[in-house]
């Protein structure tokens, strides 16, 4: 009895497949990508055409193997269209199809980070404290909130705080600057800031110049830059969101309220849980005075005492030590612990004011 000897047929197997759909004049397209290149393709990370196509081929269905006809081709892109351009059309404007378990991660990761940006840019207009994330995730819940994978975290997070304002006691934080302007055009800018009900924290006089330290809603930042430009000052942001002090104990906005207070809570704000550690780490001198038994270890980079061995260990995982370890490499001087939080915060604010329209 002879047998028949079962030879493998050439064909092209595309695993860790991530399919890129266009519909054009009624006739769908696909083209087979590589995951996590198509969104850095799209983002302009990645510029090599190769690394996100698994094959230059134009599909009608990647799953089953069908090509596109070529008279669908011509159809819906034109004739003088090449086989490049008609990939990278594709490619810019199709629709990632990714897995309804991945798509539902995504988009709850997403609307977890919107409700921190919401979190962190707010407050309670009666006590001037951040609500908590889980109360402020509750309230974008109440309004029906849907995220949109296709815009960005801190754009609609700024969608969502004009919504709630509608309909819950919320508003945004208080900016803190410091307006200085000559002193021929001070009474134009109180006038202004009366308008705009800026409370005025102090002042100051020094050559011939009013400089004063106010706080403002951030919707009337663009306007207010504008004014001091104008009455040629210049203004300077000290802080770009401003809780009241006391803000970590915010647990009776939530449905947590038989925890005793004497747990320790965490803090709302990130950059009072950098305060928190640093301050954690920093040795008073009436401590260093009564356990003076105890080696206090210097930090080189940081120029300061970090007490003993452990707390000199964590220091090297602080924030504060890798800001001044990055200052370091560009040769510029150490700073402390507050001016370390100053100039973090600084850094947070000058991204936030590329992405926020005030």
């Amino acid at each position: 009895m002879s047998r028949v000897v079962q030879q493998p047929i050439g064909q092209k197997r595309l695993t860790n497949v991530a399919v890129v759909r266009l519909k054009k004049k009624g006739i769908r397209f696909e083209i087979a990508c590589y995951k996590n290149k198509v969104l850095s393709w799209r983002s302009g990370v990645e510029k090599d055409l190769d690394e996100v196509l698994q094959s230059q081929i134009v599909y009608s269905n990647v799953s089953k193997g069908i090509l596109a006809k070529s008279k669908d081709l011509e159809t819906a892109f034109g004739k003088e269209r090449d086989q490049t351009e008609i990939l990278l059309e594709i490619l810019d404007k199709g629709e990632l199809q990714v897995a309804g378990k991945e798509r539902e991660s995504q988009l709850s990761s997403q609307f977890r980070d919107i409700a921190t940006i919401v979190m962190e840019k707010t407050i309670n207009p009666e006590t001037q404290r951040p609500y908590t994330s889980s109360m402020i995730e509750r309230l974008m819940h109440e309004i029906h909130f849907s995220v949109d994978p296709n815009s960005s975290s801190k754009k609609q997070a700024l969608e969502v705080i004009r919504e709630l304002q509608k309909h819950f006691p919320i508003k945004r934080c208080p900016m803190r600057l410091r307006l200085t302007v000559p002193q021929q055009n001070f009474s134009s800018l109180l006038e202004k800031l009366n308008v705009w009900n800026g409370s005025i924290v102090s002042k100051d006089e020094s050559g011939g110049q009013l400089s004063i330290i106010c706080e403002m809603e951030p919707g009337i930042f663009r306007d207010c830059d504008a004014l001091v430009r104008n009455l040629q000052g210049r203004l300077e942001i000290l802080a770009v969101s401003l809780h009241m002090e006391g803000d970590t104990h915010v647990d009776h906005y939530d449905d947590h309220e038989h925890v005793p207070s004497s747990l320790p809570k965490e803090s709302a704000d990130p950059v009072l849980q950098l305060s928190e550690r640093v301050q954690r780490q920093t040795i008073s001198v009436g401590s260093s005075s009564t356990e003076g038994e105890v080696k206090q270890n210097k930090c080189n980079t940081c120029d300061a005492f970090v007490g003993d061995s452990k707390q000199y260990r964590e220091h090297f995982k602080s924030e504060w030590h890798k800001h001044n370890l990055g200052r370091k490499t560009r040769q510029l001087p150490p700073l402390s612990a507050e001016e370390c939080m100053a100039d973090m915060e600084m850094d947070d604010l000058k991204a936030d004011l590329k992405d926020y329209s005030f």
